[in-house]
């Protein structure tokens, strides 16, 4: 896979990485052909899965228990051929249960006894963090520092996580009782929050059709450990318009309370609002959706697609908007509806040029 976009005076791009956008497009619709064997519907699911796992981010999904949130993972890791590893968190879970122990052996050559380390479930490729937020704050922390510095320290040694390392924390919106609900600023860590909701009729009628049969579909595996890692690469050297960069600053800025350029009803809703690691993320969401749909370039379209999953976990709303109905995805919707898109809409908005200036 050509690891180098390359575009001409016009932003097009050249001949050899054409064909790389193209090999990504075919396997991203064979992708989606072998997860629809096991998986019905989710596509937008997948799609935002993907799109994390090739951007090197990591995701919260969220949903009622019997979604085939599990399922669908260990159906993706078979498709990318990644090892997979699930873990029940629990409220007795500890952080050595995930990152591994060391333990002490006789070495029968020397006699003596040495430490050797016996790695946890944490060392593998697709990591399913099931129920997140039914195990105590010390072993949510030991996940998140394991995503984050993609390693694990025992004693004073420090083991390095296989790559590709992605992790897929599940939370159950419902039975809150005897919880430890993620901190905001650790839910930030995460690139995306997907919310995995109830199919459809046709949907879960061939659901139905499908699980109460004598049917076995066999998974073909699509891409491997080392071409995810030479995609992931890929997906850093899409170009990206300094608009579209304008763009994205301006809807991340708009959430920020007390700001200049600041709409009323975010004043009126929020507490806080998200960060530069929102921009991060959804820029580079947006070159790997971009990939995914056979364009060597980003657009505002991209930037818009993946707003919601970016955003949702990282605005804090207040009593006013709890009381109201209001949800972080309401207030995105309003913030792309206000948001213009072309340039010079943008950049001649007063408001805009507050925020631009600030």
């Amino acid at each position: 896979m050509n690891q180098h976009l390359v575009t001409s005076g016009e932003g097009e791009l050249e001949q050899a990485d054409r064909e790389a956008v193209q090999r990504v497009r075919d396997a991203y619709d064979e992708l989606k052909r072998q997860m629809a064997r096991i998986i019905v519907g989710q596509e937008q699911v997948i799609e935002q899965l993907l799109i994390a796992l090739f951007s090197r981010g990591h995701c919260i999904l969220e949903g009622v228990p019997g979604l085939a949130k599990t399922l669908m993972i260990s159906t993706l890791s078979k498709c990318l051929a990644l090892e997979f590893s699930r873990i029940q968190f629990t409220p007795d879970l500890m952080p050595s249960d995930i990152t591994g122990t060391e333990v002490i052996e006789e070495n029968r050559t020397t006699g003596q006894r040495e430490f050797r380390f016996l790695p946890g479930p944490l060392f593998a490729n697709v990591i399913l963090a099931d129920e997140i937020n039914r195990t105590p704050p010390k072993t949510q922390a030991a996940l998140l520092e394991a995503m984050q510095e993609r390693q694990v320290t025992v004693g004073r040694v420090r083991h390095p996580l296989p790559d590709p390392f992605f992790v897929l924390a599940t939370q159950n919106p419902i039975e809150q009782e005897g919880t430890y609900p993620l901190p905001e600023a650790q839910q930030d860590r995460f690139m995306f929050k997907v919310f995995v909701r109830y199919p459809s009729y046709r949907e879960e009628f061939e659901i139905a059709r499908r699980t109460t049969a004598l049917l076995q579909e066999e998974i073909t595996p699509v891409l491997d450990g080392r071409q995810i890692l030479e995609l992931q690469q890929l997906v850093r050297r899409v170009p990206v318009s300094d608009h579209v960069i304008n763009y994205t600053l301006a809807l991340v800025r708009q959430t920020r309370v007390g700001e200049l350029g600041v709409p009323d009803f975010v004043q009126e809703w929020l507490s806080w609002g998200a960060g530069p690691r929102a921009v991060q993320y959804l820029i580079l969401g947006s070159k790997a959706r971009a990939l995914l749909y056979g364009r060597g370039h980003v657009q505002i379209e991209d930037i818009q697609a993946l707003a919601k999953p970016v955003l949702r976990h990282r605005l804090v709303t207040n009593f006013t908007a709890a009381s109201e109905g209001v949800t972080p995805d309401t207030v995105v919707d309003r913030l792309l509806k206000i948001t213009p898109t072309r340039e010079n809409e943008l950049t001649q908005d007063p408001r805009f040029q507050k925020i631009f200036a600030a």
